[in-house]
């Protein structure tokens, strides 16, 4: 399943997470990896010096999707900003006769 404005896309279906019981506010396009870290945390009763490659590639996967969010509302900021040198270049506030 592709998700709109995203270069990574869906794995885990909604079937297959409902079944491992992922939380809805972790169903992303990393909950394809969040799956078997679920089952190794608890076959392994959540040590934390347990289930590391598992871990450390489910946060990989949740980083590189927060910095694509943080380029595409860069990209947003910038437009935006390029929009408004240009309204406020065609209409000048004080006109120049004022200053004669």
């Amino acid at each position: 399943m592709e998700v709109p404005g995203s270069s990574k896309r869906m794995i885990a279906t909604q079937e297959e997470m409902m079944e491992a019981r992922v939380p809805i506010a972790y169903r992303d396009q990393c909950a394809h990896l969040l799956i078997p870290l679920n089952k190794c945390r608890q076959s392994e009763f959540y040590l934390p010096w347990k289930c590391e490659a598992e871990r450390h590639t489910y946060e990989k996967c949740e980083y590189e999707l927060v910095m694509e969010r943080m380029l595409q509302m860069q990209k947003i900021r910038e437009r935006e900003a390029q929009l408004k040198a240009q309204s406020s270049q065609s209409i000048p506030l004080i006109p120049k006769t004022a200053n004669a």
